[in-house]
């Protein structure tokens, strides 16, 4: 749990002295004078008067130590110190984090309960027959925190040496190539799934229940070939274990700077881990406001850049309408998908 942190001036009113500096009856009537119907922010958005009063509760739809709860800890730290009160990290994992998911939707909308969401926020309402809440419209957006992209690995001794080789065999064969993933619904199953529609080819799907295995199997020359983050591969690339044929987003890997992308190739393919924060519907706008200047506020310091730099992620942030576009975006693509290829989690 964070400690309480005092709510400092530079990010309320752009001065550098801190606010729990001043006697505490000075203070308040400071900031009800300032607050009044709300701070105002570049652009004119409103500051949440009054927001907020106790911690902040951020479910992580996964179990601990994951890359999600990682990158929700990193930014929820400066969050609290900005907003002045902790923000206590709550793992809800399961029901392929339908569990985490719902139970957000359900809260009281006024902002001290929030997701941390990820891909499977834009797949489970086409992977699921019966959800008990809406993720399209239970959730509303927050912001964005940070991407990260999947590259296509091979093992060093398969046959395919670049992605075209690798199209080709599928297209010659149909089903003759396997490839694994963490599971159905998968970051990286949805974009094998998309590599499958872009290339014009069929492989079988090996699910697994974590990415660790399906890396295990591949390196043992049981898969032919697997769309995975960079982190959980990198090693085994450098080592050369494994053969990184392209990476699936517009600017490359970090961490594998000389693999080129899929769309260099000529191969138009655009998947990535992705993170934000949503909130129950109906939440505050000036709420909602405040959490996302906190948010952006929170990847321009140097712990969070470095960290996610290091995890070969790019913070990105944004306003909450430009997170809520790349949902529907995302939600409408990755559905189209699902249904053609008749995929079900259920």
């Amino acid at each position: 749990m964070h400690q309480r942190a005092c709510k400092p001036d530079s990010f309320l009113t752009g001065t550098k002295t801190p606010a729990c500096a001043l006697p505490s009856r000075r203070r308040a009537l400071g900031l009800a004078a300032a607050l009044g119907a709300g701070l105002m922010l570049a652009g004119g958005a409103a500051i949440a008067a009054g927001f907020p009063e106790r911690a902040m509760t951020v479910v992580v739809p996964y179990s601990p130590a994951g890359g999600v709860d990682i990158v929700t800890r990193l930014v929820t730290t400066p969050m609290a110190e900005f907003l002045g009160q902790s923000m206590v990290v709550e793992n809800k994992p399961g029901g392929g984090t339908n569990i985490g998911m719902a139970a957000v939707a359900r809260s009281a909308p006024n902002g001290y309960m929030l997701l941390t969401a990820s891909n499977t926020l834009t797949t489970n309402k086409a992977l699921y027959s019966k959800l008990s809440f809406d993720p399209a419209t239970d959730l509303v957006p927050v912001g964005r925190i940070g991407e990260a992209p999947l590259v296509v690995v091979v093992n060093a001794k398969s046959p395919y040496k670049s992605l075209a080789e690798l199209i080709t065999a599928g297209k010659t064969k149909p089903g003759a190539l396997s490839y694994g993933t963490a599971g159905v619904g998968s970051s990286g199953h949805m974009a094998s799934a998309l590599l499958e529609k872009a290339g014009q080819f069929k492989g079988v799907h090996v699910p697994y229940k974590g990415g660790s295995t399906a890396v295990t199997d591949l390196l043992g020359g049981r898969l032919d070939f697997m769309a995975i983050n960079p982190l959980e591969v990198a090693g085994h690339v450098n080592s050369g274990s494994l053969r990184a044929l392209a990476v699936l987003n517009k600017n490359g890997s970090r961490l594998l700077p000389q693999v080129p992308t899929a769309r260099s190739l000529g191969v138009d393919v655009q998947a990535t881990v992705w993170w934000g924060l949503v909130a129950p519907k109906g939440t505050p706008e000036a709420v909602i406001q405040t959490l996302n200047a906190a948010l952006n506020k929170a990847l321009t310091t140097p712990a969070v850049t470095q960290t996610l730099a290091d995890m070969g992620a790019t913070p990105l942030g944004g306003t909450p309408a430009q997170f809520g576009s790349f949902i529907q975006a995302e939600t409408r693509e990755l559905g189209e998908v699902i249904r053609a290829a008749d995929i079900r989690a259920d």
